[in-house]
């Protein structure tokens, strides 16, 4: 397996051409924000995934993370990367200053994660949660709670998770059981004991802090049933002594950690709570709005996932590239006797391309996303606050699906160009499929996300729902970033082959939109609508790519580095083509070759 290497160029072209580094910088709080700064946190970011976390990427792979007696031990280094990420202030970059946090915005914080997650998916995991969990407790948690276990978290001194899911209640949390009873004693005051079982909670036990503060869903003896009788709370896996630190156990254990597909390396727990006289657990905000608070996190962890998406897709095309550099085979069919790398060969580009092209669309409007997102928290204006938030909560579905689905197709391909070696564990290339495998699936399968978009974003909040003009209130620049597909051509009907011939011709969103509210209205079997619900998410989806990627071309015939934005504008176009045609793309790149960022794809 080769060492990751961070693409700090194609990193910094996105944030500064694309996702508006320098509007960022203007906004509330972000005022020490400038290219400089950024080009600083990047380099030191690629240097701690390159040199400590990449190298852990495959030995911990292999060994795993192992569980006896209710304790797991995570593989060897881990312990010791996760030290010095602590020391280094990874884990308080996005935090408030007020938690010892860092306060960096969103923007910057993104391409860091990507690093970290490209080096090391199962090592990002730990982090990743615990900052959804902060997040939570700061937009909700009371003051106490916050004083409690805010810092300790920003710190990395205590970890968080996020506990959903019971063997009963998978997406489905009407079902969840877990009990929480009121109580109160001299020693813990006012809190709730908590009984039930939670599965597939990730890094719900391991040795590298001191804490654990579980985020758990529960229901109180008279809450409602279904979703709305759902409250969460805090469960600390050692109660907290009155100078701060961990005192006795709490009633939680780790009956068991899963034996998984892929991130070996990051525990997979399933959870006990209150086997004896009920683990304490303090709420969180009021009884009955716990699915509201747990979506913060949610919604945080969606993202992150996404960028997983994008993150495993940079880490797969890298290896296939070197590789295929490397690896001499049959003669070039240009002409000449001997044999030459596989790099040469059309197919091989082909394939490459196809990677390179659509991990850079990826990164592209997770980028753009990132940046709406700290417009809606920051931007001064409460119009532009609504209207970004409103683009970004539209565009979360798709960063999540589209850039999951992706990443598992580009990491198939990456063992395609290996050959018979990339079906080899010892080449490396399988472990990237493996990990992207789960990106599809939790925090939201790939159908979840494609009724979210198209079934509440679109069809509900179109129709005047609940989140009143979601699209409307985004609508300016969603069609402002829409202009290179405005118009998708009449009669296509209802064939998704005919709508998705438009859409490489150059349609729109918004026909896309109509489409499929139209397809919903019609008929009365609701699973009809469902499947149509998926279709045209996997339709905006690619649209929104290919916008991405038309815009970062515009962006680059801008600059003067004619080799990397000549590069920059084969791969759009490539995307472009090859989506329709796959002949079509390799052929308005082939006379190029494949040369990139750094120089030599």
């Amino acid at each position: 397996m080769t060492e990751y290497r961070a693409p700090l160029r194609d990193m910094q072209f996105v944030l500064k051409e694309l996702a508006g580094l320098d509007e960022i910088a203007k906004l509330p709080g972000c005022e020490e924000v400038n290219s400089e700064l950024v080009g600083q946190i990047l380099e030191e970011a690629a240097k701690f995934a390159s040199g400590v976390l990449s190298p852990l990427n495959k030995t911990a792979d292999q060994e795993g993370s192992r569980w006896e007696n209710g304790a797991v031990r995570t593989p060897k280094g881990f312990k010791q990367a996760y030290l010095q990420f602590v020391e280094g202030g990874w884990n308080a970059m996005q935090a408030p200053p007020e938690y010892g946090g860092q306060g960096l915005p969103k923007i910057v914080t993104t391409p860091v994660i990507e690093m970290f997650k490209s080096a090391n998916l199962s090592f990002s995991l730990c982090p990743m949660l615990t900052a959804g969990a902060v997040e939570a407790l700061l937009l909700r948690g009371s003051e106490r709670l916050k004083n409690i276990y805010v810092k300790k978290m920003v710190g990395g001194a205590w970890t968080g998770t996020m506990n959903l899911t019971e063997p009963q209640a998978g997406s489905d949390l009407a079902l969840v059981k877990t009990r929480a009873v009121r109580s109160h004693d001299d020693k813990n005051g006012d809190h709730y004991r908590i009984h039930g079982q939670k599965i597939f909670i990730t890094y719900g036990e391991h040795d590298l802090a001191e804490n654990i503060v579980h985020m758990v869903l529960a229901r109180t003896p008279d809450a409602p049933e279904g979703v709305r009788g759902i409250s969460m709370f805090v469960v600390p896996k050692f109660l907290v002594g009155k100078d701060g630190s961990p005192g006795l156990r709490n009633d939680v254990k780790c009956a068991s950690i899963e034996h998984k597909l892929g991130i070996h390396a990051s525990p997979t727990a399933v959870m006990i709570y209150g086997e004896k006289e009920g683990a304490v657990g303090y709420l969180v905000g009021e009884e009955n709005r716990g699915l509201e608070y747990m979506f913060i996190m949610m919604n945080a962890a969606r993202f992150a996932v996404g960028l997983e998406g994008v993150s495993i897709s940079e880490r797969a095309y890298q290896q296939a590239l070197a590789y295929a550099k490397e690896r001499i085979q049959s003669r070039d069919l240009a002409g000449g006797g001997s044999a030459v790398p596989i790099i040469r060969h059309p197919d091989v580009r082909r394939m490459l391309m196809n990677m390179k092209a659509q991990t850079e669309a990826m990164r592209a409007l997770a980028y753009v996303v990132a940046a709406a997102m700290d417009k809606g928290m920051r931007h001064p204006d409460k119009e532009e606050r609504a209207r970004n938030q409103a683009f970004a909560d539209l565009l979360i579905p798709i960063v999540k699906g589209w850039s999951t689905e992706t990443g598992i197709e580009v990491a198939s391909t990456g063992i395609q160009v290996h050959g018979g070696m990339g079906f080899i564990e010892e080449t490396g290339a399988a472990q990237h499929l493996r990990d992207a495998r789960i990106t599809t699936i939790y925090e939201g399968t790939t159908g979840i996300q494609a009724n979210d978009l198209v079934g509440r974003k679109i069809a509900r909040d179109g129709e005047g729902g609940h989140e009143g003009d979601a699209q409307g209130r985004s609508g300016a620049r969603s069609r402002g970033g829409s202009r290179c597909f405005d118009k998708l051509g009449a009669g296509h009907g209802h064939d998704p082959r005919g709508i998705l011939r438009g859409a490489h011709r150059g349609g729109g969103m918004r026909f896309l939109d109509r489409h499929h509210l139209r397809q919903r209205h019609q008929g009365s079997a609701r699973r009809r609508g469902a499947l149509s619900q998926t279709d045209g998410y996997r339709l905006r989806r690619l649209a929104d790519g290919a916008r991405r990627a038309r815009r970062q071309a515009k962006a680059g015939g801008r600059e003067g580095r004619q080799i990397f934005l000549r590069s920059e504008d084969q791969d759009c176009a490539f995307l472009r083509g090859s989506r329709a045609d796959p002949g079509a793309g390799v052929a308005k790149c082939d006379r190029a070759g494949l040369r990139g960022s750094d120089g030599a794809r």
